[in-house]
């Protein structure tokens, strides 16, 4: 079982390797989401899990609130990919939307473009797409090389235990192609049920190593 931990600045790191931890999101600001973390915070906080062969999946995210960004803010996070890139991130986890709740794909290829050579993961900003066009934008992110989704399977105040049938969905319609990861209220008193209700070797949390 992969168990993907969501950790918040640097201060966590240590805790979540000594429990088991064998890759991390790293982001700042977990009270509006998760944001890009400081150069200092990524360049420690990398040094430290590569000698202990831990992967780290960057957060690109400028702000809080929603996924629409403007000219100014996808710049921001194609020069934060490229950063993070240079100093040895295993991934990056980032997601871009029009108003109208889509891919905002022009963003989404620019970004692709930087992150070349890495995973990336679309985050639940996947969950912010418009419920009926939420099949057509996993075989966007296939076609668009993207590896993981991370998903809640419906509103952020849901419990992800109810969730389970639509999560199901995404798995099938995804057939493969692209992993799809739960995320979002996965502790380590439900992970067994969630994998095993989804069949699923992969989960994503910030409880996942309680």
């Amino acid at each position: 079982m992969l168990k993907e931990v969501c950790v918040e600045n640097f201060t966590k790191v240590p805790e979540a390797i000594e429990k088991g931890a064998r890759l991390m999101e790293l982001c700042d600001n977990l009270a509006v989401g998760g944001t890009t973390v400081s150069p200092g915070v990524a360049r420690v906080t990398l040094d430290y899990c590569r000698s202990r062969n831990v992967k780290v999946m960057s957060m690109i995210r400028p702000r809080g609130g929603d996924f629409v960004y403007n000219v100014d803010e996808i710049e921001i996070m194609k020069q934060d990919i490229i950063h993070l890139k240079e100093i040895g991130t295993d991934g990056v986890v980032f997601g871009c939307l029009t108003q109208d709740g889509w891919i905002d794909e022009e963003a989404m290829s620019t970004l692709l473009e930087a992150a070349s050579g890495l995973e990336v993961v679309f985050h639940m900003a996947f969950d912010a797409i418009m419920a009926d066009s939420q099949l057509k934008a996993i075989d966007w992110l296939v076609e668009h090389g993207v590896h993981r989704i991370l998903t809640h399977g419906g509103p952020s105040d849901t419990k992800i235990e109810d969730n389970v049938d639509r999560l199901k969905a995404y798995i099938d319609h995804a057939n493969d192609r692209i992993a799809i990861l739960p995320g979002g209220g996965v502790t380590s008193r439900n992970l067994e049920y969630i994998t095993s209700s989804l069949g699923v070797k992969e989960a994503h949390g910030t409880r996942i190593v309680d």
